[in-house]
């Protein structure tokens, strides 16, 4: 019933942009927080960044502040991931991630997940 397309990844040139885009059906995105996960090629997993309901506000982690920005389109059912100055090392398969509750996503414990899209960054 729940379905994830997630699109936007590609290969870039450090100091490029991408956005990612996740489109969701099955439920109503406006009452689920959200989040972007990565994970690196052999290595651990790492939440990029998560917003909750409109009372909460967006978080980062330290490796992307400044330059990834979350945001969702709720009349779309969409959430969306700006990145900006990419570098190498933010090369990873990118999943976006929902669940009614807000811990569940910061622990990554969430019920939905895409089914990742690659964002591959050259020197």
């Amino acid at each position: 019933q729940v379905q994830f397309v997630e699109s936007g990844g590609g290969l870039v040139q450090a100091g490029g942009s991408l956005r990612l885009s996740c489109v969701i059906t099955g439920f109503n995105l406006e009452y689920y927080a959200i989040a972007w996960f990565r994970d690196f090629p052999g290595k651990e997993r790492e939440g990029v960044s998560f917003v909750g309901t409109s009372d909460d506000g967006a978080t980062y982690a330290d490796s992307v502040k400044g330059r990834f920005t979350i945001s969702r389109d709720n009349a779309k059912n969409t959430m969306y991931l700006q990145m900006n100055n990419l570098r190498p090392e933010d090369t990873a398969v990118y999943y976006c991630v929902t669940d009614p509750d807000f811990a569940a996503v910061r622990s990554g414990m969430a019920l939905y997940w895409g089914q990742g899209t690659q964002v591959t960054v050259s020197a």
